[in-house]
């Protein structure tokens, strides 16, 4: 497992399980070892607090990883022998890691990432599964679905689908990740799952506003079925081979819906639009801090690429509640104007195109829209 946060934790939870019950093919070692990037908790290193007490009090308290997982601080040292690699780290982060991976990891291993998000280059976007196959040589499937971490800590009935290129591996990874409580679905479509699980963050950020503005459920199921809408749209634009089909798995409709009620991009942007709105000068940046321990706000970073190929597209006015959210996000417009998506995205934006520090940024004026990576 590369990464530690609680998604990673309610994964390990699932998966060390799994490795320890009683398997008669005999396919699955006991040990299950996790990358952490070492932090001090509570006077005390976060790898020996989770090799001590079987769990992450940090990032995922109460629930227990299991006896057989071990921390470990070195990357290198995690992936050494490893026939299975899970991806489970901020999607900003994934490509130095892979390429320190690079030459250390099994030919023969093969990888599934369970990340929310995807890297924008001048020649195009490029999805996780994607950048780990390129950096690493590796077959990589996706899991996604409507998965709150602390859910699945707990045993609470969830569900999430495989998306896959290589069926055989997939079968594996559904024995490696499903139980009684987490049902595992296939399907062919690594594309259309990823893009489902990156996109939904974005429209969970338009229902947190919703919600903070103190709206109803017809408002909210307004926005869901716009952002669901423009999630299909957008992944085929990019994705010919994306399925219709996939949106209606745990990756799309039921993942849109578990963000949009439980998620902490929705639970931001409630806090945000909340305090925008009662006058206080209040910034994203800062209520990741405030509120989700060191986890990080994957939302604004996808708004902010999903932006950048619409802006470089000229797509903008095809998906009015995609570049909505990004204005009000970077402080172009009061988190108000999401019930007036529509139009939105026909305003003119007042702007000196100037650099914008990061002091002007949190007093709530515009962030310039990041320029695209380097490819390579």
């Amino acid at each position: 497992m590369i990464g530690s946060g609680a998604w990673a934790c309610a994964a390990m939870h699932v998966v060390a399980q799994n490795c320890l019950a009683y398997d008669a093919a005999d396919e699955f070692v006991d040990e299950v070892r996790m990358w952490v990037y070492e932090e001090e908790f509570q006077g005390s290193k976060l790898t020996q607090l989770i090799n001590a007490r079987h769990e992450n009090p940090k990032y995922l308290p109460g629930i227990n990883l299991g006896a057989n997982t071990v921390a470990d601080p070195d990357l290198e040292s995690t992936v050494r022998g490893a026939d299975i690699l899970i991806f489970c780290a901020p999607h900003q982060f994934i490509r130095s890691m892979c390429k320190q991976l690079i030459g250390k990891v099994k030919p023969d291993a093969f990888a599934i990432s369970l990340i929310k998000g995807m890297r924008v280059r001048a020649d195009g976007p490029q999805l996780i599964s994607a950048l780990i196959t390129q950096y690493l040589a590796l077959d990589c499937s996706v899991l996604m679905g409507a998965n709150i971490a602390a859910d699945i800590g707990r045993e609470q009935l969830s569900e999430a689908v495989i998306g896959y290129s290589n069926l055989e591996n997939a079968q594996v990874l559904k024995k490696l990740f499903e139980t009684r409580y987490f049902n595992i679905s296939l399907t062919p479509d690594v594309a259309g799952a990823e893009m489902c699980g990156t996109l939904k963050n974005i429209v969970a950020l338009a229902a947190g506003m919703v919600d903070g503005l103190g709206l109803g459920p017809n408002s909210k199921a307004t926005i869901m079925r716009q952002g669901l809408g423009e999630m299909r749209r957008f992944s085929k634009a990019l994705y010919a081979s994306v399925r219709d089909e996939t949106f209606f798995e745990s990756c799309g409709v039921a993942d849109l819906i578990a963000t949009c009620y439980g998620g902490r991009n929705r639970l931001v942007a409630l806090e945000y639009t909340t305090r925008r709105m009662a006058g206080a000068t209040v910034s994203f940046e800062q209520l990741e801090g405030e509120l989700l321990q060191g986890q990080k706000l994957q939302g604004v970073l996808t708004s902010n690429e999903v932006q950048e190929i619409l802006q470089q597209r000229g797509w903008e006015g095809e998906y009015p509640l995609f570049s909505t959210v990004n204005r009000i996000v970077n402080g172009y417009f009061p988190p108000s104007d999401i019930v007036n998506f529509r139009e939105v995205p026909s305003r003119a934006i007042a702007s000196d195109g100037g650099d914008v520090s990061d002091e002007v940024v949190g007093a709530g004026r515009p962030r310039p829209i990041p320029t695209a990576e380097a490819s390579g």
